[in-house]
């Protein structure tokens, strides 16, 4: 006679031995990613990495596809938490909205230059920067890993670019996309990392 609970354990304990697993392998990853690399903190990128559900199950290429994805989300967050400062107006003075709005030019000219080319016709009208992203993505899946490292690598540029236009302004100007720009570099050089394992065959 078949032991109910026999074949619960069974089960709860293959459940134990796979998310153990997954967990292992975001561990071994991010320990030698940070150690590779000093844009990289190992808490950070194990965080990030078990957030997603998709971890759980996840290969070292499902991995990259994890951080790029995540990079996506980061640009679409900042993207629109830029037009909502923006709107709102508040408490920003002349530069720090002059900042914003370069922000958010810079963010659009990203998928510009990587998306569709150079500018035609004199327009100053871009699409956002998440085609550039999720082009990377397309490159990353076809093994094309130039092409995705060069729009990670803008991507995490635009985040600095950004940042330092607010530095630039003396003390009494204060980023409000601080902890953006520092995710968006960081998610970028987790991306690039795990694409370069994948890309010698270390991971």
């Amino acid at each position: 006679m078949n032991n109910p609970w026999l074949s619960i354990f069974i089960i709860s304990l293959s459940i134990t031995i796979h998310l153990s697993s997954s967990e292992s392998l975001i561990n071994t990853t991010c320990k030698a990613m940070s150690a590779d690399s000093p844009n990289i903190k190992y808490g950070f990128c194990a965080t990030s990495l078990q957030a997603a559900p998709a971890s759980q199950c996840a290969s070292t290429r499902g991995l990259a596809t994890i951080a790029i994805r995540a990079l996506r989300y980061n640009v679409t967050d900042t993207r629109c938490f830029i037009k909502q400062l923006l709107k709102s107006g508040g408490r920003w003075g002349p530069y720090a909205k002059q900042c914003l709005g370069d922000c958010l030019d810079l963010i659009k000219s990203i998928s510009a230059r990587h998306v569709h080319g150079s500018k035609t016709g004199g327009s100053d009208l871009y699409s956002d920067a998440i085609p550039t992203v999720k082009q990377a993505m397309k490159d990353f899946n076809a093994r094309r890993f130039d092409d995705a490292n060069i729009r990670i690598s803008s991507v995490m540029d635009a985040a600095t670019t950004c940042e330092d236009a607010f530095a630039e302004g003396g003390d009494g100007v204060v980023s409000p996309l601080t902890k953006m720009n520092e995710d968006a570099f960081r998610i970028g050089a987790m991306a690039l990392s795990v694409v370069g394992m994948i890309r010698t065959g270390s991971g």
